[in-house]
């Protein structure tokens, strides 16, 4: 039998012997049993530096490959931006504030949003995606939810009509990530479950948009026609190098149902995967939540219930379960009204209490006028507001935008 003379001649070293010049193949983090694929030259003193400091004890090299440091051609990727630093966060659990996350999480939205219309842009004009500049893009949203998940929870409550398939792509990637992480998947797998719900709608960019925007019932040759993305999606993303197994996974089951009701496949009960299954609900729950042009959004409340009905047939009712626990019964960004009369944004959940989050109020419909900004914690005796129901903005003319600009940014 043929062996691989190429990994025969790979040595695996401790971090203490890594040079300038060597030619890294892959790195160890031994603490958390990590084996990650960082390929690149080492440029520096002060690139080993960060591997021990990223907590690094082992790297497997390419001896035949080494070169004077000043020769390189490849260099190892920054470590601001690899995996070796998020494994750090992760084992650290570094969290911080909302209001310190916020902005990083306002900037990496936006870039995110104009990545999307990039790459149905290229896509439209036959050009391939560049699968590392999404996974760059997609990586550093996983950071900023291990930082502090409720920034970009917030901001994907905040979208926009016109813009549905950019965002809703977009705001499926946050809620996959924020989804994996509850339930304690890897930090490579929850980067390409991530990766996955990001391109998950991308063949919906050949479908015609009178079909994609109809604001009334699609007959039944047009449902055929919108259930063709699936396999265009898969096209696509099957031509381009460096996307994973699990993202092709994603893409290809997130509209299979248990009872074999869905497509493409009909696939049936364990004939779809659990990454197929998360990706259903997360998919289903924001589509529901969002307003469309044959369609309101729901509260996410009722999205809940609309999931759990249909989880005798459709979806996996463990994995709902877990979605609900992970987001809270009212999720982070939710617009809610307290029995006082109150206004105000969920801005923090309440894991002891679900029913008892922290409430960013800054609006009251009694007296119809804003009212300063406090945070109430409804967990606490002192304040005696509950929330009564969950709201929509329109309903007291309220522009979500300006007020959560105001609330978060002063």
């Amino acid at each position: 039998m043929p062996s691989d003379n190429s990994s025969q001649n790979f040595k695996e070293i401790p971090i203490a012997q890594l040079r300038p010049g060597m030619y890294v193949k892959s790195i160890s983090y031994q603490d958390k049993g990590f084996i990650l694929k960082s390929e690149g030259y080492v440029l520096s003193v002060a690139k080993v530096m960060q591997l021990k400091e990223a907590g690094i004890k082992k790297v497997v090299i390419d001896p035949l490959k080494q070169k004077a440091a000043e020769e390189v051609d490849k260099v190892m990727p920054s470590i601001s931006s690899s995996p070796l630093t998020k494994l750090n966060k992760v084992g650290r659990k570094k969290v911080i504030s909302l209001e310190d996350e916020l902005k990083q999480a306002q900037a990496l939205y936006g870039n995110a949003k104009n990545l999307q219309s990039k790459i149905l842009g290229n896509v439209q004009a036959d050009k391939s995606v560049d699968a590392d500049e999404v996974r760059e893009t997609t990586d550093a949203m996983v950071d900023s939810i291990f930082r502090n998940q409720d920034a970009l929870a917030c901001l994907s409550r905040l979208r926009s009509k016109s813009d549905y398939l950019m965002e809703h792509s977009l705001n499926c990637s946050i809620l996959m990530a924020i989804f994996a992480k509850h339930l304690k998947f890897e930090r490579d797998v929850i980067e390409q479950l991530t990766l996955g719900a990001f391109l998950h709608d991308i063949g919906k960019v050949f479908l015609p948009n009178d079909i994609l925007n109809k604001p009334t019932a699609l007959s039944a040759k047009e449902e055929g026609i919108i259930k063709t993305h699936v396999a265009l999606g898969a096209k696509i993303l099957e031509d381009t190098p460096q996307i994973s197994h699990i993202v092709m996974t994603v893409l290809r089951e997130h509209h299979e149902r248990l009872d074999g009701s869905g497509y493409p496949k009909a696939l049936k009960g364990d004939e779809i995967s659990k990454f197929g299954r998360m990706m259903a609900i997360v998919d289903s729950y924001d589509a529901m939540i969002s307003d469309r042009c044959y369609q309101d959004a729901v509260h996410p409340v009722n999205a809940f219930k609309t999931l759990i009905q249909e989880s005798a047939t459709g979806y996996d009712e463990e994995l709902v379960e877990k979605f609900i626990q992970c987001l809270g019964v009212y999720p982070v960004g939710t617009l809610v009204q307290l029995n006082s009369g109150k206004i105000g944004l969920i801005s923090e959940l309440n894991k002891a209490k679900p029913t008892h989050p922290i409430v960013k109020v800054f609006y009251n419909s009694r007296l119809n006028q804003a009212i300063a900004i406090e945070d109430i914690d409804l967990s606490q005796s002192k304040y005696k507001d509950q929330i009564d129901k969950c709201i929509r903005p329109e309903e007291f003319n309220i522009n979500l935008l300006s007020f959560f600009k105001t609330a978060f940014e002063h």
